[in-house]
């Protein structure tokens, strides 16, 4: 009787899991279409010239994707440039990014110093400020720099993030143990060499995602580069869609904003297919402290 009852409970149990999985999936994959189905529309649209897009929308594809795209990278608007841009500032700024936020959680997390705590917290607190707060501040300074209407503004700020420094301070935590440091001191490697022959590697999946958010944000930045790039050969795509689509009524055309904004997030699918094993990893760990 009782292994009759335990082959019951045992049963019950795997019942249970497969129930609870079975949910699972069901929700997933529900999401899941809700993520992709924007993009099924976008690329749908992109196909269709600009009359089929009065008509209402189709789930059926048409012909018209490399006329469109055609006419937005021979059109008024320079998309090719653009893109080069884009991928310019969103590559530099993640990398910078990316890089000195490590070396700023590598300083809090191995050393012991005077205000260190109060150091941290200040950090933290910048993440609470709003980008159009400053941004008036931000213009005037760069005003007198002489740096209007150039990359250097867009570039250099990501060097000071707080959130990709909160993050990889929190992924140190549990994947950078102190005696390792001193283990490569005691043989004699200096501090430089140590956080990029030692900690660089350890850092790879928080980084990488971090590269993929940082890339991502500022491929996707609007505000700051129209405040300050005028040129239209310097402007980001961002700038460049928005003026297409603020075009007048003879020279607008849906079909071909739909087939630019399909060109432009060509890149970022680029890039999340390069890192994206380990998004994974890098989140999971990232969540747990040691």
């Amino acid at each position: 009787m009782a292994e009759i009852h335990v082959n019951t409970l045992q049963d019950k149990t795997k019942g249970g899991v497969k129930s609870r999985r079975a949910f699972a999936y069901v929700l997933l994959s529900i999401a899941c279409v809700f993520c992709l189905i924007w993009f099924y529309i976008l690329i749908i649209n992109a196909t269709r010239s600009k009359g089929e897009l009065t008509k209402g929308f189709t789930p059926i594809p048409s012909t018209h994707l490399f006329e469109n795209l055609n006419n937005a990278l021979h059109g008024t608007q320079p998309i090719l440039k653009g893109m080069f841009n884009s991928i310019f500032v969103a590559a530099m700024s993640s990398a910078l990014s990316v890089y000195f936020s490590a070396m700023t959680a590598y300083a809090i997390h191995a050393y012991e110093f005077k205000l260190k705590k109060a150091i941290f917290t200040g950090i933290l607190a910048i993440m609470m400020i709003p980008t159009q707060v400053v941004a008036l501040g931000f213009l005037q300074l760069i005003d007198k720099m002489k740096l209007m209407d150039s990359f250097v503004p867009l570039i250099v700020p990501s060097i000071a993030a707080p959130i990709v420094f909160f993050y990889i301070k929190q992924y140190m935590e549990s994947a950078l143990p102190l005696e390792l440091l001193e283990a490569a001191r005691i043989d004699g490697a200096g501090e430089i060499r140590i956080f990029n022959g030692i900690v660089l590697p350890l850092l790879v999946p928080a980084m990488a995602v971090q590269a993929i958010f940082s890339f991502v944000g500022s491929w996707n930045n609007y505000f700051t580069p129209a405040l300050v790039l005028s040129t239209d050969t310097k402007k980001t795509l961002p700038i460049l869609i928005a003026q297409l689509r603020g075009a007048d009524f003879l020279k607008f055309d849906m079909g071909v904003v739909y087939a630019t904004i399909a060109f432009s997030i060509f890149p970022v699918v680029v890039v999340y297919l390069i890192l994206s094993k380990y998004i994974v990893g890098g989140l999971a760990a990232g969540s747990v402290k040691g």
